[in-house]
């Protein structure tokens, strides 16, 4: 399976990981509006990639014949569901500057915490489903 649809989707979340971090050191208060256009950014490249791999990517995996391919591929979405919602409700939360600019402590937080997650979801992706999808 090619897989280079999927590793130029996390290039571009990561560099959009790599922009809020910037811009938060920089200052949440003063690039609120910035941070604010970031996040909506990244949620789009968020929804439009996880809509692939759910259309394209774990449907073939799950048919691919291959029980620990089609086990890895059930977990890794499995385990989706609970970083999607957490994503959604940290863009639901600070995609408003107004928000931003009143706790940037609360946005850090809520940031390294979910951002975090992200971060490692994609690189364990890169590391361990997609090398194993690609195979097929």
């Amino acid at each position: 399976m090619n897989m280079d649809r999927y590793h130029h989707d996390h290039a571009a979340i990561l560099e959009q990981i790599d922009t809020l971090r910037s811009l938060s050191r920089a200052g949440v208060r003063e690039n609120a509006e910035q941070i604010s256009q970031a996040i909506v950014g990244t949620a789009s490249l968020i929804k439009f990639h996880l809509a692939a791999e759910d259309q394209v990517l774990y449907p073939r995996l799950a048919r691919s014949g291959l029980p620990a391919l089609e086990s890895l591929s059930a977990r890794y979405q499995a385990e989706m569901q609970g970083l999607a919602e957490a994503f959604g409700r940290f863009v639901e939360r600070w995609r408003v500057p107004s928000r931003l600019q009143g706790d940037p402590d609360g946005f850090r937080h809520d940031a390294n915490t979910v951002l975090r997650a992200l971060y490692d979801r994609l690189r364990r992706e890169d590391r361990e489903l997609y090398p194993a999808a690609s195979g097929i």
